[in-house]
C-alpha cells in the first residue's frame, strides 16, 4: 500500500496541460490525498477557474500516473472551496514560470475593502526584467493568462493573472 508521500510524489510528475513547466501540485491544484486502508486513492484538486477547460485532463492525468505506478484505485474528487488563488503557487514555480517565459503572478491582497475596479500591477518583463510593459490583452491563450508587451526589449509575453 502506497504512503500519502509516495503518492504526493508521483503528482509531482504530473504536468498542467496549459503551463507544461509546472506540475499540478507546483499550481496548488491538488489540495488533498488520502490513502484508504484498502488502498484506495482519493485525491482532491480544486481547478484554477470553476469552468477550467483542463480540469478532466488534469483528472485523467493525475488517475494514469498513479495507476502506472502500480497503485489505486483512485478516485479525483474536486472542491470548489476554498476557491483557488494563485498564492498557492509555490515560489519555486513561479521561478520557472518565469524562465519558461510566462510573468508569474503577483500575491493577491488579503483583507481590506473590496475594489470596484481591478486594480493592476506593474509586470515585470520575464526576458529582461524591465518594469517598461503594457498589457495588451486582458487574456492569452487560456483565460488564466493575459497578454502584455514589453517597451524595453520589445517581446511579447504572457502574465500568469493573479487571482
Amino acid at each position: 500500500m502506497p504512503t500519502r508521500d509516495e503518492i504526493l510524489a508521483i503528482l509531482d510528475t504530473v504536468k498542467d496541460p496549459e503551463v507544461p513547466v509546472l506540475s499540478v501540485r507546483d499550481l496548488g491544484v491538488v489540495r488533498d490525498v488520502t490513502v484508504g486502508e484498502t488502498g484506495a486513492i482519493t485525491v482532491t484538486v480544486t481547478p484554477t477557474y470553476s469552468g477550467c477547460p483542463a480540469i478532466l485532463v488534469i483528472e485523467q492525468d493525475i488517475t494514469a500516473a498513479i495507476i502506472a505506478a502500480g497503485h489505486g484505485p483512485v478516485t479525483v474528487r474536486t472542491t470548489f472551496t476554498p476557491a483557488w488563488s494563485t498564492d498557492w503557487i509555490s515560489d519555486d514555480a513561479r521561478a520557472r514560470l518565469k524562465a519558461y517565459g510566462i510573468a508569474p503572478p503577483g500575491r493577491t491582497e488579503q483583507g481590506g475593502l473590496v475594489q470596484l475596479m481591478r486594480a493592476r500591477r506593474t509586470v515585470q518583463c520575464p526576458f529582461c526584467d524591465s518594469l517598461e510593459t503594457e498589457v495588451r490583452s486582458e487574456f492569452g491563450s487560456t483565460a488564466c493568462k493575459s497578454l502584455c508587451w514589453c517597451r524595453s526589449c520589445r517581446q511579447p509575453f504572457e502574465e500568469f493573472k493573479a487571482i
